[in-house]
């Protein structure tokens, strides 16, 4: 005969609800309780380890200023509830914020449901945060992040290739002093965008100063805020300039225009990302277009791969980007 919850609840002698809630890993159910509910519904069947029907898309919080104030991870979701609907998984969205006092709570809750699996957005991951993530009991992987001792599986963007293209672009448009509006979080992807910059000018004989490498916040008002203080002191500034991201682009070109700069008669910018907001921006600016979309499917898909048994190799999938030609980058090479 099938089990059910009421043979668990006579069994462990709580309550059908109490066992719903805690198969269904619900809060508020005390950890010693749901333990031992889940050990007695392994014993009968009720519900086995391999069982997976969700695939979890965890958000990871540090700071929130670099995920909370841009439509890239939105267009990724996007992507990603497309590929999970289409390989028969429910998508389930969920968020760990290391500012929380439940932080823990929250991630033992994630990392120990075992009807799931889980891709964490490690965007804002530092290094030493992906010890909080050994030992997981479910199928677990990485989005936008990669250990360097190759100990999780990874999708992530080809950042410094692309920022190395980025600073090509501008050396062929005939600049020489190309500046860096470098994010003041410094997150992985960022470190390895300012590395391709660096291979780019070193490439061509080009020093990279340190007076034309300028910090700003990562939000859009931000970087425009932190923009407008370092123009204030009258800085010599680059032709032109390569940006961790379009939201700092963005806030700096608008800072730049309000301070009587013209992009890119006088100042050139390229931005990453390629979000919607840069091609109606005035002009429109040259970015380097990640495929958002895809990422969050290619995530999918090698998690139903690894879910399936289908591949036992630890696997970095590089995802390549393109670049967007605007209006706001000046070819300067006849007036040299």
């Amino acid at each position: 005969m099938k089990t059910n919850i009421r043979q668990i609840s006579e069994i462990t002698g709580y309550s059908p609800a109490t066992i719903s809630n805690a198969l269904n890993r619900k809060r508020g159910v005390n950890k010693d309780t749901s333990e031992e509910i889940f050990r007695v519904a392994r014993e009968l069947g009720y519900v086995t380890e391999d069982h997976i029907t969700k695939i979890k898309f965890v958000m990871y919080k540090r700071t929130g200023q670099i995920i909370d104030d841009t439509m890239f991870f939105p267009i990724m979701l996007d992507g990603f509830e497309q590929e999970c609907r289409a390989s028969g998984y429910e998508m389930v969205v969920c968020y760990l914020d290391r500012r929380s006092n439940d932080f823990e709570q929250q991630l033992r809750w994630i990392l120990n449901d075992s009807s799931a699996a889980v891709v964490l957005l490690g965007t804002e991951l530092w290094e030493e945060d992906m010890e909080l993530f050994r030992g997981t009991k479910c199928p677990f992987m990485l989005l936008d992040y990669w250990k360097e001792d190759m100990s999780f599986n990874g999708v992530l963007i080809n950042n410094s290739d692309s920022a190395r293209m980025a600073t090509d672009y501008l050396i062929a448009k005939g600049h020489r002093k190309i500046g860096y509006m470098r994010g003041d979080l410094r997150i992985k992807a960022f470190r390895s965008r300012f590395a391709g910059y660096q291979v780019s000018l070193r490439k061509q004989g080009i020093s990279a100063e340190e007076k034309n490498i300028i910090t700003l916040r990562t939000t859009m008002d931000g970087a425009h805020e932190d923009m407008l203080r370092y123009l204030d002191k009258k800085p010599e500034l680059a032709t032109a300039y390569f940006a961790d991201n379009d939201m700092i682009a963005l806030g700096a070109m608008k800072a730049l225009q309000e301070r009587g700069f013209r992009i890119p008669e006088d100042v050139s910018i390229i931005g990453f990302d390629d979000l919607p907001f840069s091609a109606i921006s005035s002009p429109g600016l040259t970015s380097i277009k990640v495929p958002k979309q895809e990422m969050g499917r290619i995530a999918v898909k090698k998690m139903v791969e690894i879910m399936k048994g289908e591949t036992q190799a630890i696997t970095k999938i590089q995802v390549c980007t393109e670049f967007v030609e605007r209006g706001s980058v000046k070819d300067i090479r006849n007036h040299t």
